[in-house]
C-alpha cells in the first residue's frame, strides 16, 4: 500500500490539488508543516500534521517540520 492510500484509509485526505495524487507521492518529495513557536505548548490540533510528517518519512519522504520565521513574528506582534 502506498502513502496515499495508507493516508485515505485512515481518513486523513479528504481533497487534493492533483487527481494523479498517488502517483505523485510514489516518488519522494519534501513536505513540511509549521508550528507557531509562540504557543504555550502543542495540543491535539497539532497531531495531524504531525502524524502525516510521520506517515511521509515513513514512505520516504522529505520532512521539514518548521517552527518560527514569519508565523512567530507575527504572533509576537500580535500578542505584545
Amino acid at each position: 500500500m502506498g502513502v496515499f492510500e495508507e493516508l485515505s484509509w485512515r481518513g486523513l485526505v479528504q481533497q487534493t490539488t492533483a487527481e494523479n495524487m498517488a502517483e505523485v507521492l510514489g516518488k519522494p518529495i519534501t513536505v513540511y508543516s509549521g508550528f507557531d513557536p509562540t504557543a504555550a505548548s502543542l495540543h491535539a490540533g497539532n497531531l495531524v500534521p504531525l502524524m502525516m510528517l510521520t506517515h511521509m518519512r515513513r514512505a520516504g519522504h522529505q520532512v521539514l517540520p518548521l517552527v518560527g520565521g514569519a508565523t512567530g513574528m507575527i504572533c509576537s506582534a500580535t500578542f505584545t
